[in-house]
């Protein structure tokens, strides 16, 4: 390989991960946190207590809309897995169309209404690593795939330019400057790089459709028409006006187990309960397997019996829905989340310590290093706002969470408000204040928060999800680890370049 070739291959390596660095690095923290999506949505709703079997939620759900809506046309009731807590139950009343469906009513471990905050939880975290935010979802998924791609890229290249990359994998030197930010970067980058790519590639694959309709277009007609040959639909009857009792709905959940070989119920659709024409729709819960596409079956709502279930999957649907499983990770035990979650943080470092080492680099190239220009001065900046102060800001959204009033207008909405304006302040901040200060001080104010958080929530709130708090916690002393490095680090003396 050309000496010419792996230089070119360098610099396509360093610019796709700048141009992009930011937003990539907001996406893979977003992304890596979305691991823990249930779990966080759980601490944010601790109104909710503990987590029931299966079984006696789905009593407790079918004793309450046997009550509050017996003549509704259609119920939901969407059940937690072993990773989340609470049921919800949801009813349409007759002569309405679906999107008339009332709002989720969360029940607690006694079957009752319990008033939970409005919160989007983990789910915001999930959206916001590829649908962005305030932006519409559609430019938001693109922005998302143009920055996949250019991640692929610097992959790609980043494995061409280096050609001692596993040699150096196992050198780190300390304290030498540029030396040791490329050390931590090749390290951190070749750790995780079958992960890295498989995350990258199958981000691609997730919205696929999107940004290669043809193929869909072609075989299917549309992609309406591909997506509802792949989901799963049946056709339900109307009512007949005979009055029938509905089955107990533990015996759906056996039912659909059965056909399932042991799969577990994340929601159940019944329509026209109590009528002779009821039927019972229950989806598989996506834990159950690798694969992300909806599973479902149809019982009788009267008798249990199966009518109806998914058709066999392609190959083609199969790999699809294998490689959205494999990069969402839902499918995963806590040991492989665990990892997952890690080789995340490692994904998002080798973002982060990319985005400083292309400032290190460039400063010592500057003709007078201790004024740079302007080009240079912003990249230092954003670099500042964005890796510390993205991690602020998240704090912030869970300090929103504890502290907005239950009854606020638009609470949710204002959790993700409050997140984006110490964002901006984050920015504002680091423009009026040298890049050394800034470090410290968003790292400093992030770790305190965060602490401060964690304690106060296993004081005042809950003990039940202990574990949570304590993972919250060490992240805060990571943080202030971080600040407490930047300040006592003395840097080199810069030299003014000399000009022939």
């Amino acid at each position: 390989m050309s000496v010419g070739f792996r230089q070119s291959q360098a610099s396509l390596h360093t610019w796709s991960g700048l141009i992009v660095g930011w937003v990539l690095y907001a996406m893979f923290l977003a992304g890596t946190v979305s691991f823990w999506r249930e779990e966080i949505t759980r601490w944010a709703q601790p109104e909710i207590g503990v987590r029931q079997p299966a079984r006696i939620d789905v009593a407790h759900a079918q004793r309450y809309l046997a009550i509050h809506a017996a003549h509704a046309a259609e119920w939901i009731i969407a059940l937690p897995d072993e990773r989340a807590a609470g049921v919800t139950v949801a009813f349409r009343d007759k002569g309405t169309p679906r999107s008339a469906m009332m709002a989720p009513i969360y029940l607690d471990a006694h079957g009752e209404p319990v008033d939970v905050r409005a919160t989007e939880g983990g789910d915001f975290f999930y959206r916001l690593h590829f649908d962005m935010h305030y932006m519409p979802i559609l430019w938001g998924r693109w922005l998302a795939g143009l920055c996949a791609m250019a991640m692929l890229i610097a992959i790609v290249s980043g494995v061409i330019t280096h050609k001692k990359i596993f040699a150096d994998f196992f050198t780190f030197r300390p304290r030498k400057g540029q030396r040791s930010w490329l050390d931590g970067h090749n390290a951190l980058a070749v750790l995780a790089l079958p992960f890295h790519l498989m995350i990258t590639y199958t981000d691609l694959v997730t919205l696929m459709t999107l940004y290669m309709p043809w193929g869909a277009d072609g075989s299917n007609g549309s992609r309406n028409a591909l997506f509802a040959e792949i989901i799963p639909t049946y056709a339900t009857p109307a009512a007949v006006g005979v009055p029938t009792p509905l089955i107990d709905l533990r015996l759906a959940l056996d039912a659909a187990g059965e056909a399932w070989n042991g799969g577990h119920v994340a929601t159940l659709r019944i329509t026209q309960p109590g009528d002779a024409s009821a039927r019972i729709v229950a989806e598989r819960a996506g834990s159950d397997r690798i694969s992300s596409n909806q599973v479902t079956v149809q019982l009788d709502g009267s008798t249990g019996a199966v009518i109806a279930s998914s058709k066999p999957e392609s190959a083609g649907v199969l790999t699809r829905g294998g490689m959205i499983g494999v990069h969402a990770g839902r499918f995963a035990p806590l040991e492989m989340r665990w990892l997952y979650f890690l080789l995340g943080v490692v994904g998002t470092a080798m973002v982060a310590t990319g985005l400083v080492l292309w400032t290190v680099k460039r400063r010592a190239l500057l003709p007078d290093p201790s004024r740079p220009h302007v080009g240079f001065r912003l990249v230092e900046r954003l670099n500042v706002a964005f890796v510390a102060g993205m991690p602020l800001a998240m704090s912030a959204f869970l300090w929103a969470n504890r502290l907005l009033p239950h009854a606020m207008h638009e609470r949710a909405e204002w959790e993700i408000h409050t997140m984006f304006i110490v964002w901006a302040v984050a920015l504002l901040h680091v423009c009026f204040v040298a890049p050394r200060k800034g470090w410290i001080i968003q790292f400093a104010l992030a770790g305190v928060s965060l602490v401060t958080l964690a304690l106060g929530d296993v004081a005042f709130v809950r003990v039940d999800f202990m574990w949570f708090d304590v993972v919250m916690a060490l992240f805060g002393v990571a943080c202030l680890a971080i600040a407490w490095g930047v300040g006592r680090h003395t840097p080199a003396p810069r030299r003014r370049r000399e000009h022939a």
